[in-house]
């Protein structure tokens, strides 16, 4: 059995490290196919032996996609195509169509209640999704909340199958060793209380509360942002603003492997934590959170208690005057 799987892009994001964590485990071969943006993770694709395509598409409208991807498709005889974010959903599923596949997956990573994918939920964007879906054989949902918001949608309910994402637990595991090594490589003081937020630097992931906060926090508290997006430039002038600038550092995007890249990668990074905050109103999943709970990191969600996973070796210090709870 030969499977394709197409993607939107392969930056750093949940969903592509997700997709190349999935490509370790499957017993079958795969491809595949990024119709944008071969960053980093088709990097680590390229070096875990899956071959990869970027398809070279120039935006939305880019409609002369579609026949080349059909092609591929067809030229490959795949069994199976597995499509992953909104556009490569709509476009995959036609050109797998196209290409006479009838075995047509797709995986929901990232429908929220307002918005998919940083994009305002439009009645077009619903309708195109509907179109597109009614092409496929079956819709993954990373949760539950997910599931319900495609059924109410009007995704039949017997489409959809409920598939949580996954992590490597081992690589997320706390390590003071790695823990003491991360700070020294990124200047953080040792006894600097580290608060932490993981994701793309994009408004809908609210990181400026953290920054906002940060100001009512002691001195030697520091924030570390890891990601990179458009937002990063209005975070750095809110943190100038505050006057807490010095005290927030910026990693930009950091891979889940290194594969050889310069500086620390991301398990490496959320142990030099001493607390996550994910200040997001709304997640399909919340990748980050799961990864803080496996490292056994406090975690703070937004609208919710803090939880304290630290292990016993490493006991997480409160800043003077504060509990973990009021950082968001």
């Amino acid at each position: 059995m030969r499977a394709l799987h197409i993607i939107t892009g392969l930056g750093v994001g949940g969903a592509e490290q997700q997709l190349r964590l999935l490509l370790r485990h499957l017993p079958v071969e795969c491809d595949v196919v990024t119709l944008t943006n071969p960053g980093p993770v088709a990097e680590g694709l390229a070096a875990d032996g899956v071959r990869v395509v970027h398809l070279g598409m120039a935006g939305n409208r880019d409609l002369a996609a579609l026949p080349r991807l059909a092609r591929i498709i067809r030229d490959g005889r795949y069994d199976l195509v597995h499509t992953h974010l909104y556009r490569a959903c709509l476009y995959g599923r036609i050109a797998a169509r196209l290409a006479g596949v009838r075995a047509i997956v797709a995986t929901e990573h990232s429908l929220g209640d307002s918005q998919m994918e940083g994009r305002p939920l439009s009645a077009g964007v619903r309708a195109l999704y509907l179109a597109g879906e009614r092409l496929g054989r079956s819709t993954v949902a990373v949760s539950p909340t997910v599931a319900e918001r495609l059924t109410r949608w009007g995704v039949p309910g017997p489409r959809v199958e409920v598939v949580p994402n996954g992590i490597d637990l081992a690589r997320f595991r706390f390590d003071p060793v790695r823990r003491e090594r991360t700070r020294a490589r990124l200047g953080l003081p040792e006894d600097a209380f580290v608060i932490g937020g993981i994701g793309r630097l994009h408004p809908g992931k609210r990181f400026d509360v953290l920054i906002r906060a940060l100001v009512e926090l002691p001195g030697d508290c520091r924030l570390l942002l890891v990601g990179g997006g458009g937002e990063e430039s209005a975070l750095r002038r809110a943190a100038e603003e505050a006057r807490v600038a010095d005290r927030v550092l910026f990693t930009g995007e950091r891979p889940y492997d290194c594969n050889g890249s310069r500086g620390p990668d991301l398990p490496a990074l959320a142990s030099a934590m001493d607390v996550l905050a994910s200040p997001s109103p709304e997640e399909a999943f919340g990748l980050a959170v799961v990864e803080a709970l496996a490292g056994r990191r406090p975690r703070r969600d937004a609208g919710g208690p803090a939880h304290d996973h630290q292990p016993p070796q490493a006991p997480p210090k409160s800043p003077r005057g504060h509990g973990v709870t009021g950082l968001v």
